[in-house]
C-alpha cells in the first residue's frame, strides 16, 4: 500500500475547499483519490495491489469498503477534511457483478463519508472520463479484458458499449486473448500441428513448466484471464522473428480497431432503427460528411509498444478513417475523480444508464 500526502487546505467545507473521492476497483488492485473538487490543491491518493473478492452477489461490497473506508478516512484526515461532497465508485465488473455494490455502498459511503451525491459506474466509463473528460467520443480500454465505449453525448444516443464479454466470450485482442492464441500456438508446436510456434513453446516452458502440465496450471484457476495476459508480453516480443506471434497481434489489432468503429459512428452510416432483439441499443445518426470523432486507446495493453502499436494504427486508419486518434488524457481513477467532481458541481454530462453510470441522489 502505498500514501501520497499533499497539503491541506484550510477549509473543510463545501462552501470553502471541498472535496470529492474516486474510486477505481479493478482485477489488479483499488486505487482511491481524494481531490479538491475546484483544483485548490494536489490530489491524495491510495492503493492496494488486493482487488475486491468476488462473493455469491458478484463483486463483495464489504471486500470493497473494508479496503477503501480506512484508506479515505486517512486522506481526509491528511487533507484536514471532514467529508467528502461526491463520491464515483469505478468497478470493474459493475454492469454484470455489480448486485452487491448497489445494495450496499450508497448508505455505507454517506454514513462513512458523508458524501451527499455518489455516482456508480463501469470501469469503462471512468476509463472513457479519464481519457476524453466530457467529450463525444470513443475509447477502448484495452488490458487483461477489452471493452470499448462510445456517445455523443445526447440524451438519445446514450452510451455504445462492444466487448467486455470477458475472457470466455469476448475481450478480443486483450492481453487475455493476445496470451491464449500465443500458448494455444506453443501447445501447437509441442504436438506438431499446423499454425505452430517453436519460440513460443520455449517462452511458455521457459516461464511456466512443461507444456503438458499447462491445462493443470491454468484450468483451476479463478485468475485465468490474469494468468493468459501474463503471456501477452512474449508474444510481443517473438513478434519481430517469429510470424505466428506477428500474425497474433495483427489480429488483436483488428479486433480493437473494431471494436472501436462498433462503438464509433461512421460518415458512410445510414441511421438505422434499434434491432428488433435489442431495442433499447442505441444507434448514432450518421456523422456529416467532413467531421471526425475522437477516439482514444487506454490500458495496461498498449505498454507492449511497437509489436501492437504499429498494426493497430495501421487498423485504425483503415476501419475508423474519420477518426482523430488523440492521447488519453488520464487513467480511470481520474476518470472517477473527474465524474466525482462534476456531481458535486452539477456539471455532469455524461450519459446515466443502469449498469453503466447510475447517479445515486
Amino acid at each position: 500500500m502505498d500514501v501520497t500526502p499533499g497539503n491541506p487546505p484550510a477549509d473543510r467545507t463545501r462552501h470553502g475547499h471541498s472535496h470529492v473521492l474516486g474510486v477505481d476497483s479493478g482485477g489488479s488492485g483499488v486505487r482511491i483519490a481524494l481531490t479538491p473538487v475546484r483544483g485548490e490543491g494536489p490530489a491524495l491518493t491510495w492503493s492496494s495491489p488486493d482487488p475486491a473478492v468476488m462473493g455469491e452477489r458478484g463483486i463483495d461490497a464489504q471486500s470493497l469498503l473494508d479496503r477503501v473506508l480506512p484508506a479515505a478516512a486517512r486522506l481526509l484526515r491528511e487533507a484536514g477534511a471532514e467529508l467528502c461532497e461526491a463520491v464515483c465508485v469505478g468497478a470493474s465488473g459493475m454492469a454484470t457483478l455489480g448486485d452487491d455494490l448497489r445494495a450496499v455502498l450508497p448508505d455505507a459511503l454517506r454514513d462513512a463519508l458523508g458524501a451527499r451525491r455518489l455516482a456508480l459506474a463501469s470501469d469503462a466509463v471512468t476509463a472513457y472520463a479519464g481519457a476524453l473528460g466530457q467529450r463525444p467520443g470513443a475509447v477502448v480500454a484495452v488490458g487483461t479484458g477489452l471493452v470499448a465505449l462510445g456517445t455523443d453525448l445526447t440524451p438519445e444516443g446514450g452510451w455504445r458499449r462492444a466487448d467486455g464479454w470477458g475472457h470466455l466470450l469476448g475481450d478480443c485482442g486483450s492481453g487475455a486473448w493476445i496470451g491464449r492464441a500465443g500458448l494455444e500456438a506453443a501447445m501447437r508446436a509441442y504436438d506438431g500441428r499446423e499454425g505452430a510456434s517453436p519460440a513460443l513453446l520455449a517462452r511458455l516452458e521457459a516461464l511456466l513448466g512443461p507444456a503438458p502440465e499447462l491445462p493443470g496450471k491454468l484450468y483451476p484457476r479463478a485468475d485465468r484471464p490474469a494468468l493468459l495476459a501474463s503471456f501477452a508480453p512474449e508474444v510481443g516480443r517473438c513478434a519481430g522473428t517469429d510470424p505466428v506471434a506477428s500474425r497474433i497481434l495483427r489480429e488483436a489489432a483488428r479486433h480493437i480497431a473494431g471494436a472501436a468503429a462498433a462503438v464509433c459512428p461512421r460518415p458512410d452510416r445510414e441511421s438505422r432503427p434499434a434491432h428488433p432483439t435489442h431495442p433499447r441499443r442505441p444507434t448514432y445518426p450518421t456523422l456529416p460528411p467532413g467531421r471526425t470523432r475522437l477516439v482514444a486507446l487506454t490500458g495496461g495493453l498498449l505498454r507492449m509498444g511497437e509489436p501492437l502499436l504499429t498494426p493497430l494504427h495501421r487498423e485504425l486508419q483503415l476501419q475508423l478513417p474519420h477518426a482523430h486518434l488523440i492521447a488519453a488524457a488520464g487513467d480511470p481513477l481520474s476518470g472517477a475523480s473527474l465524474v466525482a467532481a462534476a456531481l458535486a458541481t452539477d456539471k455532469l454530462r455524461l450519459p446515466t444508464e443502469a449498469g453503466l453510470l447510475r447517479i445515486i441522489c
